[in-house]
């Protein structure tokens, strides 16, 4: 029996998932109901196990019923984020091959974009209240408002694309599962590190088309819990929906935690978080002087994990660890971790290398090339990171090898010096990258957002780099040191670094 369906007969009425501080909810008898009219509305529309639709959407219950209709029928998903230009979204429906977008009626240019250049032939159904030029969701489910048993076989599975760092997006798929069982024990590390069940209330404050927020949502309705999503981030408004829903479960990214710590002293502690006991962060480097202050704040219920949009491997760590494992993302959960040199020979601990697993499977779709480079002889996968293991099996990332700055010689990770300034009380935000250097092939270069931009000066910028040289060797410090009002930062809290280094990249 489907797991969708054996929550909605154990507890009904049970509010499945809900939209923070508004009306929007929905029980597990109609997220069920409705996920078997999405399945019958894929077979209707001639999809098989294997095919693929596309979601563009805001932040909306409707994912929900989608993705579980999907995931019944066999049918690969393809969140679309909501910020891409009309033809950037459009290029990923295309490439993707999805044969159905369901997309919220805003999204008009999107869906002119498409029309234009549809290669598939991809039916496009509108979301909303406004249905111009292409078919109606709610009438096209009313055909279907019935339950039907429909027979067991493989079991769908996200389809998600890369941020598109260099060059076009990519995405990144997987096998389908088998069957019921496999899907439901590919979350087992889920549970058994982080305690989802059913007395779960999970809050994701973050764009359900990202990652993280979507898998840790389906995990938490997967657990019979309760997923309760904010339209948009706010830090007192994150803090008001643990008081109020009772949150139990929830997921940060680092500029989320710094904009938590930033509220007043009065505010942050004006909020009863007595319920709240697991809170997870992750998707971006996080400055361990950061980590320290929200566990001093919120007690050792902080956890971290590691992962990449691949699912090749995973880590994590609890609190305790990490305190005795300062800056470390964790042991493998999933997967067995190989740190290799450039001629992918095994390292010893303390020695830096590329971050392999021997975990599962995964191609970049229509890139055969990038799909081989992320492998070694042995089948292992790398996504780009660079770290060491310590003598306990701990991994420590010191960054992405696209991101490693070779001046003179010398290796220079820029997560470090990232971490570093991040410390000095005027900076909000920090990009470290190499730009060109005559004399040492790259220099180090970084941008740095200020708390009060008004502050920008010549002499600040000295003031900074003089506070690197206290912390760091002077072959790490940044040379020149220039100021934006805003890092260009996606809502998952991934760094656009490639926009900045073009940007300064192109006088030189």
């Amino acid at each position: 029996m489907p797991i969708l369906r054996q929550w909605a007969e154990r507890h009904p009425d049970k509010i499945a998932t809900r939209i923070a501080f508004g009306d929007d909810t929905i029980n597990y008898r109609e997220l069920d109901r409705r996920a078997n009219a999405v399945t019958q509305l894929l077979m209707w529309m001639g999809l098989s196990a294997g095919d693929g639709i596309a979601v563009l959407l805001d932040n909306d219950l409707r994912y929900f019923e989608l993705l579980w209709g999907a995931r019944r029928h066999g049918v690969y998903y393809t969140p679309v984020s909501t910020h891409l230009k009309p033809e950037e979204a459009a290029y990923i429906v295309r490439d993707s091959g999805a044969k159905l977008l369901f997309v919220g009626a805003r999204f008009g240019e999107v869906m002119r974009a498409l029309a234009a250049d549809n290669p598939h032939g991809c039916t496009i159904i509108v979301i909303g209240d406004e249905v111009v030029g292409g078919l109606d969701y709610a009438r096209e489910l009313t055909r279907f408002d019935r339950m039907i048993e429909i027979p067991d076989g493989p079991v769908g599975k996200d389809f998600f694309y890369s941020s598109g760092t260099t060059g076009k997006p990519k995405g990144i798929k997987q096998p389908l599962f088998a069957n019921l069982r496999q899907a439901q024990a590919s979350g087992d590390w889920v549970r058994e590190n982080f305690g989802f069940d059913d007395d779960t209330v999970y809050l994701s404050p973050a764009p359900l088309y990202h990652g993280a927020p979507l898998r840790f949502t389906m995990r938490t309705l997967e657990s019979g819990g309760t997923a309760v999503v904010m339209t948009k981030f706010a830090a007192e408004q994150a803090l008001a929906a643990i008081e109020r829903y009772r949150i139990t479960h929830s997921q940060w990214v680092p500029t989320m935690l710094f904009r938590l710590l930033a509220l007043p002293d009065d505010v942050r502690a004006s909020y009863d978080l007595s319920s709240h006991a697991c809170a997870i962060h992750a998707a971006a480097p996080c400055p361990p002087e950061l980590k320290e202050r929200m566990i001093a704040w919120w007690g050792p219920i902080v956890w971290e994990y590691y992962a990449g949009s691949e699912r090749n491997g995973a880590t994590c760590i609890s609190s305790a660890d990490w305190l005795s494992h300062r800056g470390s993302v964790g042991r493998a959960c999933v997967g067995t971790i190989h740190i290799l040199d450039e001629d992918h020979n095994e390292l010893g601990p303390g020695e830096i290398g590329d971050v392999y697993f021997d975990g599962p499977s995964f191609v970049y779709h229509n890139d055969p090339d990038k799909t081989a480079r992320s492998r070694n002889a042995l089948g292992w996968s790398t996504i780009g990171d660079v770290g060491y293991l310590d003598q306990d099996g701990f991994l420590y990332l010191t960054d992405r090898r696209s991101h490693m700055i070779i001046s003179g010689g010398v290796n220079i990770y820029p997560a470090e010096i990232e971490n570093c300034l991040a410390l000095h009380p005027l900076v909000a935000d920090v990009a470290v990258f190499g730009v060109p250097n005559v004399e040492y092939g790259e220099e180090v270069k970084a941008v740095v957002q200020l708390k009060d931009p008004s502050l920008a000066t010549p002499r600040l910028a000295q003031d900074l780099m003089a506070f690197c040289r206290e912390q760091l060797s002077h072959v790490k410090c940044p040379r020149s040191i220039d100021f934006e009002t805003e890092l260009p930062r996606q809502e998952n809290g991934k760094l656009f670094k490639h926009v900045l280094k073009r940007r300064y990249l192109q006088p030189a």
